[in-house]
């Protein structure tokens, strides 16, 4: 699957996002190298720590099947804001453990597209090697 591909699907599972607070909706399409994809979108809540972000879902969805970072060939998130949005301090502490370093991200708002990686998001991560034992 292309790039242009893998956003296509993005923005199919952005239709399912629920953002009633916010208005600000994002989808994710994580394809693995096995030709398998998931989808995922952002679900607000009222209380907002229980919100979860369309990446997350999406790459939360390929770990509960068994995938594993090594198993994940890239990501695309798009979302409907006048700029491309990135993932969030979150999101990207999750994707820093849960993708390899190298795995390409796209980025896109339908009017511009990005690629880029974890370790350019996040350089200088928090990791298992950091934790004592």
């Amino acid at each position: 699957m292309s790039h242009e591909e893998l956003i296509k699907e993005a923005f199919k599972a952005m239709d399912n996002a629920y953002a009633p607070y916010s208005n600000y909706h994002v989808g994710a399409c994580v394809l693995c190298k096995d030709g398998t994809t998931f989808y995922g979108a952002n679900i607000e809540n009222a209380s907002y720590g229980g919100t979860n972000c369309g990446e997350r879902s999406a790459i939360f969805a390929a770990y509960s099947r068994g995938y594993r970072k090594e198993d994940i060939e890239a990501i695309a998130i798009v979302s409907d804001g006048n700029r491309i949005g990135t993932p969030c301090g979150i999101c990207r502490q999750v994707l820093s453990e849960l993708l390899e370093q190298g795995t390409p991200i796209i980025l896109s708002n339908g009017k511009e597209v990005m690629e880029t990686n974890i370790h350019k998001l996040l350089p200088f991560q928090f990791s298992s090697e950091d934790l004592n034992g």
